[in-house]
């Protein structure tokens, strides 16, 4: 149900994503250049590897050695407001129809961080990741990582068709107020070092 839930919100919402993702494809390759894609391998269902699809939002500068510059230095006035009103997000949708992640479940995190989950945690892998979740409706960048976990996991215990209509309406709400994007001194998400 979940699976079919997800691919007729997609489809029936076509008409409206798609020209804004191409329109703001087209403005990330004026001002950030190519590749206009981001793509990152990501941890899915069970723990199952896929190729996760996001605008770019950083340039590509480097020190005089070589080396990434640091997030603050690479993310761009544009890429804020991409960030800002997750409308970087728009290509998950594509990772949606392939099956890859729903609508609705803990986002993807970094295939790094595996080894660092608790029994509890890893629990976020008991569903497909989400291109919005539990956690970004309470928080989202703001609060801790621990509690981000739970809330992850609550979704796992307590998902259904009905909370993730919920989830998808508050979403709307929260990217219109653009509420809870950083974590206090970092311009993305902290990094995450486990639970201690």
């Amino acid at each position: 149900m979940k699976r079919i839930f997800d691919i007729a919100i997609v489809v029936l919402f076509l008409p409206f994503w798609l020209p804004i993702l191409l329109i703001i494809s087209f403005l990330v390759k004026i001002k950030l250049g190519y590749p206009i894609f981001f793509r990152q391998t990501r941890p899915g269902l069970q723990g199952k590897l896929f190729e996760m699809v996001k605008l770019r939002t950083m340039t590509d500068e480097r020190d005089a050695l070589g080396n990434l510059c640091a997030d603050e230095i690479r993310l761009t006035p544009f890429g804020k407001f991409l960030r800002s009103t997750s409308l970087d997000e728009l290509p998950e949708l594509w990772n949606v129809l392939k099956g890859d992640m729903s609508l609705v479940g803990p986002r993807p995190l970094l295939v790094e961080y595996l080894p660092l989950y608790t029994d509890e945690q890893v629990r976020r892998h008991e569903v497909k990741p989400g291109v919005t979740g539990w956690a970004q409706i309470n928080g989202r960048n703001a609060i801790s990582w621990e509690e981000k976990f739970k809330r992850d996991v609550w979704y796992v215990e307590n998902q259904s068709v009905r909370l993730d209509i919920k989830i998808l309406l508050l979403t709307v709400k929260k990217v219109l107020i653009r509420d809870g994007i950083n974590t206090e001194g970092h311009v993305t998400i902290e990094p995450f070092k486990g639970i201690h």
